[in-house]
């Protein structure tokens, strides 16, 4: 029987857009090995340890915390504003600096937009970088439609900004400089610091994206000088749904105009019930962070060198973005003259992605390579690996062999 399914499926899908045999046989009958996943700057699983602490605040402290007038209402209350202390530890602030969101999206939006906004008195020039995430690009491109002046910056072909460039485009009227901390693609880490104090020379305000860092490297608001930084729980163990943004309340103090009305919660500045079970699990994952994501890098970075290495030194293949200045989890790599999609149809069981997660379904090249002068014909054939804290040696030495057989296969076509 699974003969005859075998050779039908076979004949079904020999179109490389249909996908493989493989893929549609482990569907049906999960006769495959377990998947592989190495899309971890797309999402990550909740640790175990964030849905424990969770799950109370689902059912028997299911309280508002708004509620004032009861017990229920205090324990939700109690619970996210330790919730709010974890958060501000990681990222070295007050917890009046927290504003809790539902997620890095609508952190961004209220940040830039919010700014915008309160700060027109002094001008309407933003500017930020071309390789940004969309949700930034996106945002700027809509308030340029009501009458703001936006900058992109270049990259060079490494992926990192031109600090010269930063200091020409700014103007006694740029009101805000946004510069992703860790670019979700290739992992290339920007100069915080060091664009932060020129953007201060200007009496301007800098926002950080930071959803790709969080919870993976040391991200502190003080020593970086940061005055707006974005979070996601869900990019490092936390729950979906969920997010916060740090705004600096002195030196300077950066106020912001709110992109939602409603009952005035977060201080005004985000209006609607708490989500108390999943800002728990944000408070929770940040703690975990602080402890532990040190020894998590340490052994996530060998395992992304072994995999570097494998597959670079012997197929053809090269690294996108700085080699040194780069998160240690993302292996952003072009494999010259295969189509990533063709690849990864022959990989069922190795969960990779071809750009963002967020532009992954749009039929163009990454927009992050484009800027950083890869070519059309490069770019569609590149893939990021994105390794997390649940990833094994043998799986890495899995994928090893999986890639390499496929694209020696494909190779001697």
């Amino acid at each position: 029987m699974r003969n005859s399914v075998w050779l039908w499926i076979t004949n079904c899908c020999e179109s490389e857009n249909c996908g493989s045999a493989e893929a549609v046989l482990f569907l049906i009958f999960g006769i495959m090995k377990t998947p592989v996943y190495l899309d971890y700057n797309a999402t990550t699983p909740v640790d175990k340890r964030v849905l424990e602490a969770m799950l109370p605040y689902f059912t028997n402290k299911f309280g508002n915390a708004s509620s004032r007038t009861h017990a229920f209402g205090w324990v939700a209350e109690d619970a996210v504003k330790i919730a709010r202390e974890q958060v501000a530890q990681l990222i070295n602030c007050t917890s009046q600096e927290i504003v809790f969101t539902s997620g890095a999206t609508e952190a961004i939006n209220l940040a830039i937009k919010g700014v915008w906004e309160n700060y027109q008195f002094k001008g309407k020039h933003i500017i930020t970088v071309k390789t940004e995430h969309k949700a930034v690009l996106d945002t700027c491109k809509a308030l340029e439609k009501r009458g703001a002046e936006v900058t992109y910056l270049s990259v060079n072909r490494e992926g990192l900004i031109d600090i010269e460039d930063l200091k020409s485009a700014l103007k006694s009227r740029t009101i805000l400089v946004a510069v992703m901390y860790v670019n979700n693609e290739t992992g290339v880490i920007q100069p915080i610091r060091q664009i932060a104090d020129i953007v201060h020379t200007n009496n301007s305000i800098f926002m950080c994206d930071a959803t790709q860092a969080i919870g993976k490297i040391n991200c502190d608001v003080e020593k970086e000088h940061i005055d707006l930084l974005c979070i996601s729980a869900h990019k490092f163990y936390g729950p979906k749904g969920v997010g916060a943004l740090y705004i600096r309340r002195k030196s300077p103090r950066v106020t912001l105009v709110a992109q939602m009305d409603g009952g005035g919660h977060e201080r005004g500045l985000r209006s609607g019930t708490l989500n108390v079970p999943g800002i728990v699990g944000l408070g929770e994952a940040c703690g975990i962070a602080q402890r532990e994501m040190y020894d998590d890098a340490k052994r996530i970075l060998n395992l992304r060198t072994r995999l570097e290495q494998s597959l670079c030194d012997f197929l053809d293949v090269f690294i996108n973005g700085n080699i040194q200045n780069r998160l240690f989890n993302v292996s952003n790599l072009t494999f010259k003259g295969i189509r990533s999609e063709t690849l990864i149809n022959k990989l069922p069981t190795i969960a990779v992605a071809m750009g963002s997660a967020c532009t992954s379904a749009i039929a163009e090249p990454s927009h992050v390579l484009k800027a950083m002068g890869v070519s059309d014909e490069d770019s569609y054939s590149t893939i990021r690996f994105s390794l997390g804290k649940y990833t094994t040696e043998d799986e890495i030495d899995e994928v090893i062999e999986r890639v390499s057989n496929v694209v020696n296969g494909l190779r001697c076509k």
